[in-house]
Order: structure tokens, then sequence, then C-alpha cells
């Protein structure tokens, strides 16, 4: 049984537009409700559509996962053709994040609840903040009844002035209003304080992100937040919301899913026929150069060239893992490296993810450089994180993407295609993305 179980009369508070699917007609008039726990829920339930699209992104166009079909083949080969992968991902993607704006718009803007505020500023920041992770520049609505005949709303706002207007403000917002127990599994503050965090350094700012990171690492286990002793026990329906989880999108069998596609643990498991082996030897290779890593077995079967991590017994109950507390230290000590720490403090945060994964700590007389630290860092990051749609994005944010893929990129292709859909309902004022 989910914490939140999300009834589907939840999401009748707003319906898909019939051209612009960015914003959502609500059919409950705000006025007019009193209780806004079930929009506040239908703000949750659509970050479901963006799971599975964030999970291919984040793993097959890196060098985690492979597609085997065209033109799936795409997410590999980086030109113009991946608009042809929009109904299945980027659409569902778009369209499900506006629609849980629209419900968190209609929280912030109505509900006399702190918590019930606290809480949709953080889904409306979580939802920005993927958005500009994969398109960039991307229209912004902040009201829950927007005049749909105003074109200038679905202009295309710069990407720092999301970040600085809407997602690191509704951020702070939502760290002064929740409390730091996660309740049910919604969002906390630690929640809204590590995914700042995340969010400084996804733009380079560390000496933003200390603070805020190190408050989550630090104040973690009073609030029972603690990383699980076997790795393995992170993951699988058995473990949803287990002690290592900050924030998860809570997934439920018994509840209509928006997204009608093969979801992420089948594109991981290779029971999806566009990649039955999706395995890519790259990650193999890296798994080759950690020995004794017990994380290996949990993340892949070369046998079957696909990953385990997902056990497909309950496959659709699965959570999405948004943030946990091995993302949150191994961003902490990036940061700190990149602030200049000296190693030996730096890699002693790593030690006990490590020894979780039988690794004895690395050697600090080695790793002496603000570079070598840099590069294990990173290193770590995609054993421990392989399959939770993190990897194409800290080679984005972090200059690695030429080097790690072993080939020159353009870098438009850093950046995922707008729905066409979406540029031509809107006469072509929101605009595509160049290369594409």
């Amino acid at each position: 049984m989910k914490a939140i179980y999300i009834i589907l009369a939840s999401c009748l508070f707003l319906t898909a537009c019939e051209d612009l699917d960015q914003f959502p007609p609500n059919i409950a008039s705000s006025g007019s409700l009193t209780d806004f726990d079930g929009v506040l829920n239908a703000a949750y339930y659509y970050q479901h559509g963006s799971v599975t699209p964030m999970a291919v992104m984040g793993d097959f166009r890196a060098d985690n996962a492979i597609m085997l079909e065209p033109p799936y083949t795409e997410f590999d080969e980086f030109g113009p053709n991946l608009t042809a992968m929009e109904d299945q991902f980027f659409g569902p993607f778009y369209t499900a994040l506006y629609k849980s704006i629209l419900s968190a718009n209609n929280v912030i803007e109505n509900s006399d609840n702190a918590r019930e505020v606290g809480e949709a500023k953080f889904l409306r920041a979580l939802s920005y903040f993927k958005l500009v992770r994969v398109f960039g520049d991307v229209p912004v609505n902040l009201e829950a009844s927007p005049d749909v005949t105003d074109e200038s709303i679905l202009v295309r706002q710069p990407v720092d002035a999301i970040y600085d207007n809407v997602i690191i403000p509704d951020l702070q917002d939502a760290i002064a209003a929740l409390g730091t127990n996660i309740v049910n599994g919604r969002a906390s503050k630690y929640a809204a304080q590590g995914m700042l965090g995340k969010v400084y350094v996804q733009r380079g700012d560390f000496a933003s992100a200390e603070p805020h990171l190190a408050a989550v690492v630090n104040g973690a286990a009073e609030a029972g937040i603690t990383l699980e002793a076997n790795y393995g026990d992170i993951f699988g329906v058995d473990n949803d919301l287990n002690s290592e989880i900050i924030f998860a999108t809570q997934i439920s069998g018994s509840v209509s899913d928006e997204y009608g596609f093969s979801e992420f643990w089948s594109w991981y498991g290779g029971l999806d026929t566009k990649s039955l082996e999706p395995l890519d030897p790259d990650l193999i290779a890296a798994f080759d150069a950690s020995p004794g890593d017990l994380r290996r077995d949990v993340n892949i079967d070369t046998a079957r060239m696909a990953s385990p991590k997902y056990p497909q017994t309950g496959g659709p109950d699965h959570d999405w893992i948004e943030l946990r507390l091995a993302d949150v230290i191994l961003l902490y000590a990036e940061t700190l490296n990149e602030l200049g720490t000296d190693p030996e403090t730096v890699l002693d945060l790593l030690d006990p993810i490590r020894q979780r994964a039988g690794l004895d700590p690395l050697d600090h007389t080695v790793l002496n450089t603000q570079a070598l630290v840099r590069e294990a860092i990173q290193d770590e990051r995609r054993l421990e994180l392989a399959f939770e749609g993190q990897r194409w994005f800290d080679l984005v944010r972090t200059g690695t993407v030429d080097e790690e893929m072993g080939q020159s990129i353009n870098s438009d292709y850093y950046l995922f295609p707008i729905p066409v859909s979406e540029v031509l309902a809107s006469f072509n004022v929101i605009t595509q993305n160049p290369g594409y």
C-alpha cells in the first residue's frame, strides 16, 4: 500500500487541453474549493508521466544503456531525428510536468494550508528543474487559471531566469514551510534542501550548494534518513520508501498511469523489443574496473545484457527515486572538492558508500589533487546511481560528454527536442531547440 494513495478522483481537477497541453484548464473553479489536498495529490500524480522519459533520457542517451532498433537508435546517434521519439518520450514528459505545475499553481494560489503550499512549491520547482535540464528554455506559468489567449505565456523563458525566479525561490519557500521528517513519502524540508543543493550544483554555484547539502548530510540521521546497509535493499517494490529515500515519485499498479508505454523498469530489464539487450558494454567495463564491487550484480546482468536493478515481479509498483541520501553525499563531496577542501576530507565522505559496496577507501595519498578527486567522485556517481536516470545529466553539467562518450558531440544535442506538436499548436510561438 502506497503512503500516498492517489485516487483517480483527485486527478479530475485537471484535463488535457484540446490544443495546448502546457496549460490544461481546471474543471473545478478554484473559488469553489475549500480542500486542496486532492489537487495536491494530482500534482504528485502527474509526476508519473515524467518518470520513464527521464529514465530513458538519463541512461540511454548516455553510456549506460543502448537502443537496438531504429528509430530508437537515434538516442545514440546525436543528430536531428530524435524528434521521432516525441509520442513516446518528449511529449508525455512535457505534458505531464505542465499538468503537475498547473495543479501546484492551484494549491499555491488558493490554499491557506502552509504544508500544502510548501509541498506544491516543491513539486513546481521539481517540475521546472526537470524541464530546464531536458529542454533548456521553456514557457513559464505561475497561475492557476492562465489566460490561454495570451500568446506571451507560451514564449520560452531563459533557463537562468527560471532558476532565479521560480525554482530557487520555490525550494526556499518549501524549506521554510516543511518539516524535516518524511511523512507518508511526501516532500519534506530535507527533500527541498537536497534538491536545492542539487540545483545549485547543476548551475556550478558550489558556494550556494554547500550549506544546503551539508544540512541534509549532517541532519539526515535525526530525521531517520540513513544509508541502507545493503545496496540491493534500496530497490524493488518491497523496499519502496526505505530509509535512504529522501523523495520518490510513488507509483502504484492499482492506479492507472498516464504513461501508456513500456515503463522504466521494462526498458532497463530488456523487456521492450526496441532494446532487448540494453546494457552498454561501457558500463560493464566501468564495473570491471571496480573489482569486488557489490553493486555490480544489482545493476548489471552480463548474461542477459540487461539490468536486474528493478525486479520484474511487481514491476508496475516500483517507485521512482528522485533523491536519495547517497546522491546527496556524493554531491556534497563534489561541492567541497570544487570549493578547494583538502582531498582527504572530501574522500572520507565516500567511505560509507564504498564500504557498503564492499570496497576499500580510496587512497588519499594517490588521489591528492582536486582533478583526481573530481574524477573519482564522478566514477563513484556512475556506479552508485546507474539506471537511476542521472548519467547523461551528470555528463552535461560536468562538461565531460565528449570525454566519456568517446566522440565529439555537438552541444546542440545536450538538450532534447521540444515536442513538435507543441511548436505547431502554438503557431511557432514556442520555438524548437537548435539542431532539431
